[in-house]
């Protein structure tokens, strides 16, 4: 079997065993009492930013991986059931692959060599049950603390970056200097690399050939700060595609590192807002559903300024 850089990587950034033997919470754990009071200081105006993209058919999904786009069915509406009284009920139900959209992976979503994060085996993921470990369910409530967005797109002067242009250290220093904010333990590391900016102006088509997103490199980096998620506003974060392996970014953070990645987020909102008062920190918070098995999960991601 041919032996992988990131494979290298991995082993020198392994959290595995850091938290227990049975830990499945991963880098969550680094969101502490103190840094979510911590993070609370970034709370300066109480300005609310949504970051997903609508749930439903005009999505960016076309059959890779399984993934379709959600789809939204009616069960009942007000021509369907009334009472006496002259009241009526609409009921409805979504469905949908668990990461067709603006979504977090969990810690079984990529493993290799026969395991996932903390050396949970791989055969804990069954076709019937999910995921009996590392499940998405385990890592409620979530992430809520404080973000920081680096807008290396902004910052290179357009409105978006180039597919597979990768994105390095030097890259987030960079971005990090310019934005005067330093990533501290605990923190999300939100990238912008203006994907999704591509795909709400210009459409879908070939939106997933290929992405602008974070080296290898870079995980050494976000283990030496202590981050707890990372999220970006392409549809895989790691640049794609890639030179090591399929995702060798999502090895390491996931299977070795234990940590959720966000994905498919839109920070167009929240980035303008940043510019205005050039102040790139906020309180964010971004929790799973409670589904169990789940290797991956919608979220409704809102930071507050």
């Amino acid at each position: 079997m041919t032996e992988y850089a990131f494979k290298e990587a991995g082993r020198e950034l392994s959290n595995w065993g850091r938290w227990g033997e049975e830990d499945e919470l991963g880098t969550l754990n680094l969101v502490t009492p103190r840094t979510v009071r911590q993070a609370v200081e970034s709370v300066r105006t109480g300005r609310r930013y949504e970051l997903s993209i609508p749930v439903g058919s005009t999505g960016p999904q076309t059959g890779w991986m399984r993934r379709i786009n959600p789809v939204h069915t009616m069960t009942v509406t007000p021509h369907d059931f009334t009472a006496p009284e002259g009241l009526v009920i609409s009921d409805d139900f979504i469905a949908m692959p668990l990461q067709s959209g603006t979504q977090l992976d969990g810690l079984t979503h990529v493993g290799y060599d026969g395991s996932f994060y903390n050396g949970v085996p791989v055969e804990t993921v069954a076709p019937a049950r999910g995921a009996t470990r590392n499940a998405i369910d385990a890592t409620l409530p979530g992430f809520a603390g404080r973000g920081v967005l680096l807008d290396v797109a902004e910052l290179d002067g357009g409105e978006w970056l180039e597919a597979g242009r990768a994105l390095t250290v030097a890259d987030l220093e960079r971005a990090e200097e310019a934005c005067g904010t330093r990533l501290r333990s605990g923190d999300a590391l939100l990238v912008r690399t203006g994907w999704m900016r591509k795909g709400l102006t210009q459409g879908w088509d070939g939106w997933l050939d290929a992405e602008p997103g974070l080296a290898p490199e870079c995980a050494a980096w976000i283990h030496e700060r202590e981050v707890a998620m990372v999220a970006a506003d392409n549809w895989g974060v790691e640049v794609q595609p890639a030179s090591d392996g399929l995702v060798p970014l999502h090895a390491i953070l996931i299977r070795d590192m234990g940590m959720m990645l966000g994905e498919i987020w839109n920070f167009e909102e929240l980035a303008a807002a940043c510019r205005t008062d050039d102040t790139w920190d906020f309180f964010l918070t971004a929790t799973a559903l409670r589904i169990t098995g789940g290797v991956g999960s919608p979220v409704s991601p809102v930071a507050i300024r």
